[in-house]
Order: structure tokens, then sequence, then C-alpha cells
């Protein structure tokens, strides 16, 4: 069981600050007097020796407070760009930011939670004892801030005031990194002190890139400290190693659900959005990996509010309630183009919205440009590899690529024009009615299936298989990614999926949310075709998104089958027609039939490696075996293709 605030605080030990009289004479001894008077407008002892502790450890030679204001968030843009940590480029409000070639993405192989003797963690993770965290701390991260700037950010992961939003602070040396969580978090500096003593905790993150040099990329480190709520990451620079108010405060936040608040709260990697139809607005939240199309499902929706991260609870009322803990995007520009991704560039490419573009290529008129972005590509610019030329190769003669892959925009949502604002700043939550997950699937799943109970649901969530993307350093390969949260988990997957099961049956949870797994990559070849083009087209998942809205208002029947409820044809044309696409009867054939023998494959793959595991719940495997006894009994009868008609000769339409 996690314990909080258990072991050494390995912030408070570096430091050496233990009471309010030693933070307020450091505070007066390195901070400027405007400073000063910032941090004496906050009463938390708590966050002050936070605070005090890293200052003391990293020894700035300044400390600048960002309160929020228009005048501090300039402050930020001006430094970043005086540092070069950012460069302007031709729009007005734009700036890139370039990470060190080999440093593109999350340094998976180089991070750790932080435990004490006898805490488990997930078998997916790493983690190092206390003392050893301890010492690489003590040695790499005391006084690697001098002859710089430490900024200090007062944040909120949620709307101001939402019962499952958290406060949190973001210390760095970076312009770029203070930058980027002005863009994507609330400040929360007026309100501090109040949504600390309402939610009762705060998460604190304190980073350094040190001189930023390549040849300090080896002892570059992320750590969580799942007791004390703190992250430390260090000779780091992209943001998904640095901006800890993102992927390592969920992971607190997932600690915090699982083990503190079961049965009334989760924290998820879905995104939020909604279909407004008939004067009715249906939310759904969905789970999915990195690249494997999360945002554009979020931008389908005519109500967009998240395309990242969820906080879900159970309300008084009984229903389900959602928040996005972030106010922007940090997205993933590969493949968005007007086709897929329209509201998205048209934020992107035209004046007005402030954007933060990262390892992308600029042209030498100061365009940004992206693979796949549907527009001609230039033949010289600068990228992430420095001098760029179409041709140009690598020292181990391999094509350097116009844009990495992991090339990213940061921008606020408000710069969306299907941004749901007031529901994305409401305290109380948008109510969730429609749950999907997804992942990155070739050959084996349909592109839309319902789970039959909530119990199903959560299997569908618990066996997402993806291709490793461009996300993380030292990944390759197809991978299991359990709820697409997997990589954000920081126990074991055991609890992590008891705690899923009890939220979902829940007694207090009314009505139920319809639960469904999504597959928008099923190829030509894995269903009797040739080639590895896709099957269907990005902007299917209107479609697979409709007919959901209107399952769960009760308007159109299924296809009961062992791993789920399927649509009918006659349900699914009208809404392909409905975005200018014909849908004709042979395509559904095919999306729609049961590979059975992929599917039994899928489901050992599964089941053996939750076999390792210990304490995985029985209900997981009691699911797999009813799956798997309803195909065997579908491919003896039929083959081990079996097509939709075949399974309606069994089962019928509910």
């Amino acid at each position: 069981m996690l314990k909080l605030e258990e072991g050494v605080d390995i912030l408070a030990a570096i430091g050496g600050i233990n009471t309010s009289d030693q933070a307020e004479a450091l505070f007066e001894a390195r901070c400027e007097e405007e400073e000063q008077k910032k941090l004496r407008r906050i009463s938390n002892e708590q966050a002050l020796l936070k605070i005090a502790n890293a200052i003391s450890m990293i020894r700035p030679e300044e400390v600048f407070v960002n309160t929020g204001s228009p005048e501090d968030r300039e402050r930020v843009r001006v430094l970043s760009l005086a540092t070069g940590a950012e460069h302007p480029v031709a729009m007005r409000d734009h700036t890139v930011h370039f990470d060190l070639p080999h440093e593109q993405a999350r340094i998976i192989d180089r991070t750790y939670y932080i435990v004490n003797k006898g805490m488990e963690t997930s078998v997916l993770a790493r983690s190092l004892q206390r003392e050893e965290a301890h010492r690489y701390l003590e040695a790499h991260m005391r006084g690697i801030g001098e002859g710089q700037t430490l900024l200090i950010g007062f944040f909120s992961r949620g709307p101001i005031g939402a019962k499952a939003a958290i406060p949190a602070l973001e210390i760095t040396t970076s312009p770029y990194v203070m930058h980027s969580a002005d863009i994507l978090y609330r400040n929360a500096y007026q309100l501090f002190d109040a949504e600390v003593e309402r939610a009762g905790l705060f998460f604190t993150n304190v980073h350094s890139e040190g001189s930023n040099r390549p040849e300090d990329l080896p002892n570059a480190r992320v750590f969580m400290d799942r007791s004390w709520l703190t992250t430390y990451s260090l000779f780091c620079t992209y943001a998904g190693n640095t901006l800890l108010l993102k992927k390592g405060n969920h992971r607190f936040a997932v600690d915090l659900a699982t083990y503190f608040r079961e049965g009334e709260e989760l924290s998820e990697h879905m995104f939020i959005t909604g279909l407004t139809r008939r004067n009715r607005t249906t939310y759904f939240a969905g789970a999915a990996p990195s690249g494997c199309g999360k945002t554009t499902t979020a931008m389908t929706g005519t109500d967009f509010v998240g395309d990242d991260l969820a906080q879900l609870w159970i309300a008084e009322d009984g229903t389900l309630r959602a928040i996005n803990p972030e106010q922007g995007i940090f997205g993933i520009v590969r493949d968005v183009s007007r086709e897929s991704d329209p509201f998205l560039m048209d934020a992107l490419r035209q004046e007005g919205a402030e954007v933060i573009w990262s390892n992308v290529l600029i042209d030498v008129h100061g365009v940004p440009h992206w693979e796949g972005h549907g527009e001609a590509y230039p033949a010289r610019g600068v990228n992430f590899r420095g001098e760029w030329w179409q041709g140009k190769t690598d020292e181990a003669d391999q094509p350097v690529p116009l844009s990495h892959p992991n090339a990213r925009c940061t921008l606020r949502c408000t710069e969306i024009d299907n941004y749901d604002r007031s529901a994305a700043e409401d305290p109380r939550g948008v109510e969730v009615r429609v749950i999907t997950y997804s992942g990155r699937d070739s050959d084996t799943m349909p592109p839309v299936r319902v789970a039959k109970s909530p119990d199903h649901g959560v299997v569908i969530g618990a066996s997402i298989l993806s291709a490793a993307t461009a996300t993380e350093v030292g990944a390759s390969g197809v991978r299991r990614q359990p709820w697409a949260n997997e990589p954000f988990i920081p126990g074991p997957l055991s609890d992590y999926m008891a705690a899923q099961f009890s939220f979902f049956n829940s007694d207090r949870l009314d009505p139920k949310p319809l639960m469904a797994g999504l597959n928008y990559f099923l190829t030509h070849g894995a269903r009797g075709g040739e080639g590895e083009e896709l099957l269907g087209q990005k902007c299917d998942v209107e479609v697979w998104l409709g007919w959901l809205e209107r399952l769960v208002h009760g308007e159109v029947e299924t296809i009961e089958t062992p791993i789920g409820y399927l649509p009918r044809y006659e349900d699914l044309e009208p809404l392909f027609s409905k975005i200018d696409k014909a849908y004709p009867k042979d395509l559904y054939d095919r999306q729609f039939s049961l590979y059975v023998d992929n599917i039994l494959a899928r489901i050992e793959l599964q089941e053996a490696a939750y076999r390792r595991e210990k304490a995985v719940p029985r209900r997981l495997f009691e699911i797999y075996e009813e799956q798997r006894e309803g195909l065997a009994a579908l491919k003896a009868a039929f083959g081990p293709i079996v097509s939709v008609e075949q399974v309606m000769e069994t089962t019928g339409a509910r």
C-alpha cells in the first residue's frame, strides 16, 4: 500500500531548509525585493519550504516568481527568446524550440519512480530506492542552475474549484518550460492557498536543464517521488521530460485515485469531447496511446474539451463527471493536415494564436513545416539537426527527416474553433456518457465494438495493444498498453485494474457509461486485400462516434458477438452519407467480420502477460475465457472468418 510522506524528503534533505524562518531568510538573501513580495502573498508553509529548498539546491543567480499577470507572462516569453530556448518565426506570437537531437521524446530508459523498501511498482516501470536516488540528486542537481534564472509558477491541474483539480508548483531554470506551462495550465497564484486547502495537497516539480549540452544527456534523469508527490528532472529540455505538471503529475494523480480514492475517482490518459445533435450534447472520454489518433478523435467532436488527460469522478447525483487538467494542447503534428484536422490547422496557419513549435522544420521564410501536412515541402530549412536540405543524411548515413516524428505544437485550447470553453472551465465537469479505448491494431479488432457490461469494458481497456511511437526513446515494436495509461501507472497493474472494476461497478454510478473499443488501423492486407493501406480513413471516426452517440440514447440496435456488440450496416450507411462518403456493404463486411484466430491469439497474448503478474483480479481471466469459448463455438460452426450475417444466425440483434 502506498503511504504518503514516508521516508526522507529528498528535496528538504538536500536544500537544508526546515523552518519558515529559514525560508524567509533565504528569500531575503537570494531574491530581489519584488520577488520577495510575491512570495509573501503565499501563506502555505509547505509550499514555501518546497520553493526555498529548490532555490537552495539549484543555486540560481536570480529567482523570478510568475504570478500569471500579463507582465509576468511577457517576461517569461522575452527571457525564453533572450536565452535562445525559443526562436521567433514568421508569424506573430509563434516561436520554435529545438530539443537536442538525442532527446526528442520521453527518456523512458532514464525515468524512475523513487520508492521505499517494500513499495511495489508496475512491472512495466523502472524504480530506484530512495537512498540511491538521494545520492544521485545530491551529486548532480546541487548547484545545477548556477548562473541561471530559476522560475517559480503556481498552477492548477483543472478548473479552479473542481473536485478533482490539484494545485501544483512548477520550478524550473527553463523559460521554455515555464512558457509552455503558461499556455497549457491555469495559473493559480492568486488562489493557490485556498486550492491547497480544498484539495488537501499539492504537487511539486523541480527541473533544470543544466548547461544543455549533448554530453550531459547520459546523466539526464526524471525521478518521481511517489511518497512526497515531488518530481525531479535534470539535464533535459524536451517538454515530456521537463514540464512535469503533465505526465509526471498525472502519475501522482493515478496513485491518488488508485490508493486513496478507489471507487470515487479515476485519472486517465483520455481525451474529452462532445457531440451536439438534436439540441443535446453527449460527452465522450477516450483512451488511446500517443500517436494512435487521440487528438484527431477529440477534434472530431462539436464540443471539444481536451485531447490528452482526464480526471473523472462520480458526482453526488451519480453521474460520471470529467475535467481536463489542462487548458492547452501539446500535440504531435505529424500528419496533421487540412483534411484530417481542419480546426487545428486553422489555429496553426492563421494569425492570432500563440504557438510554440518544437522540432519542426523552419524554412527560409520562417514558416514551420512537418511531415504529412498536405502542403508542398521546402527544399531547405533548419530543424532539430541544424541546417537541413532534401537528401541530407546523419552520421549513420540515414536520411534526416524534414521534421522529427515527435514534432509538436503547443497552444491554448481557446484557439480551436470547436472548443467548448464554458464546459471546459466548469468546475462541475461534463457528464460523460461514453468511454472509448483504442490502440494501433492492423489486423484484429473491428472499427467499433461495445462492451456487454462494465466488467467487459474494463477488459477492453486492459487489452489495448499499440505499435511503439516516436514519443518514447528506447521503445520499439508492438507493445501492450493497458488502458493507454500503462506508461503512467506507478503501482502494480493489478491494483489499478481492481480500482477500475470498483469504479465502473460502483452502486453510486448511475447511469453507467457505455464502454467501447475503437480501431482506426485495420489494413487491406489484413482483411483479404493487399498492402498496408488503411481499410478506412481518419474521417470515419465521426461515424463511429455518431453511432455510439445514437446507441447511448437507445436509437439504434446492435449485433451481439463474443467480443461485444457490433453496429448494423443499415445504421452506419446513413452516417457515412452525412460525411459525403460512400460505404459499400462489402467494406462493412470486411471491417466487421470476426477473424477468429487473430482474436484468439490476442487473448492468449494478453492472458499470458497478465498471468505473470501477481494478484490480477480473477474477473479478467473469466471474461477472456467467456470470449474464448464463444469464439471457438463460432469457428466450429462457420470457420476461422465469421461474417456478421453468420453471427446473427446465432445471436440476432439487440
